[in-house]
């Protein structure tokens, strides 16, 4: 007897990944909800720019479920396994557990992940976790209460923030990552004690180089400081070990402490850039795909998604546009320089960090 089955690879219809110009695949989507936020974090929303009369999106300028649902359904098909919902705020959304529940649902989505400042987390912890979220990460600057309130633009309460990192390890959230955003003569000094805070917890820190995201933060480049030196702080009061990356690409650079109290990681997108490992795309609430978090311009989809764009022709725009992208702005940037941050990028609370 013969068998029909064929052993040649070529015969196989699982199809190649998708790579951008510089062969980068894309796994991972993170898509915007909305452009507003409860808190105004000066590197972000700054307050005089971001004030009570300025004009955020309407609710029918931003995607809608259904809109969102579809474009990540066809990113799927394209390799795209990693989902994440930013802001702005997410949680502001009061529905998002509907819009999770559909996604958790999509064939191909293997992690489903959220970036909240935390200040709603609270009671919304265990409703997340049952609609499908597997995890959360916290935008937490300082569990310093003064520079807390200074970097959430006087919007935040600490210990509301610390209860809903809490009521989310309950529902099962985890593991929960913790993001910090490191300016000098900021927050460098409180780097220590948000550490020890959270050593022995099982969550995880991730300290984050001031970025020059957008045109609105003030970005200096003197403002920065140097993962390398935050690590050798560190390793001086707990002894480290490298860890291994989880999955390619993964932007952190993971360190173990030695005492077994779990790990930190560094992002260091000014000093050390990652781009060749970067397989991100980033969809703003307005239905426009960015490329990249420095992004100057995007693809608008939103045109087309109102227009009942087929999926084979949303896979079709999807793809020429990963296909075209070449995108490296962090290792075209010269550190040195802070006239990199004069050219026009798209705000970082339009696309989520």
């Amino acid at each position: 007897m013969t068998s029909n089955t064929s052993t040649d690879p070529a015969d196989s219809k699982t199809p190649a990944p998708l790579q951008d110009a510089l062969a980068r695949p894309l796994h991972d989507l993170r898509v915007s909800l909305l452009d507003q936020c409860n808190f105004r974090c000066p590197y972000c929303m700054p307050e005089a720019e971001f004030h009570a009369d300025y004009e955020f999106l309407r609710r029918e300028q931003r995607l809608h479920y259904d809109e969102i649902l579809k474009v990540v359904r066809v990113a799927t098909q394209l390799g795209v396994c990693k989902i994440r919902l930013t802001g702005g705020e997410p949680l502001l959304d009061k529905n998002i557990t509907t819009l999770i529940a559909g996604i958790s649902e999509l064939p191909g989505v293997e992690d489903l992940a959220l970036t909240t400042n935390g200040m709603l987390l609270g009671p919304m912890a265990h409703g997340l976790a049952e609609a499908g979220l597997h995890r959360i990460t916290i935008s937490l600057d300082s569990t310093d209460r003064d520079v807390f309130e200074h970097m959430s633009g006087g919007r935040g309460d600490l210990d509301t923030v610390l209860a809903g990192i809490d009521a989310a390890e309950r529902a099962g959230l985890s593991p929960i990552k913790i993001n910090a955003v490191v300016q000098r003569g900021v927050n460098d000094h409180s780097v220590m004690d948000l550490l020890d805070h959270f050593r022995g917890s099982g969550h995880i820190v991730r300290l984050i180089e001031f970025m020059d995201v957008g045109n609105r933060n003030g970005w200096r480049m003197d403002q920065v400081v140097p993962s390398r030196q935050l690590l050798e702080r560190v390793k001086k009061r707990w002894p480290l070990r490298r860890a291994d990356r989880n999955y390619p690409g993964e932007v952190a650079r993971r360190y173990e402490y030695v005492d077994g109290q779990g790990e930190i990681g560094f992002i260091s997108s000014v000093t050390e850039p990652f781009c060749g490992g970067c397989s991100r795309a980033r969809l703003s609430a307005d239905g426009v795909l960015y490329t990249c978090l420095f992004g100057t311009q995007g693809t608008d989809l939103r045109e087309s998604l109102r227009h009942d764009v087929h999926d084979d022709e949303l896979k079709d725009i999807l793809s020429r546009i990963w296909l075209q992208r070449a995108d490296r702005y962090s290792e075209l940037r010269s550190p040195q320089l802070a006239e990199a941050h004069v050219q026009r990028k798209v705000e970082m609370y339009r696309i989520g960090g």
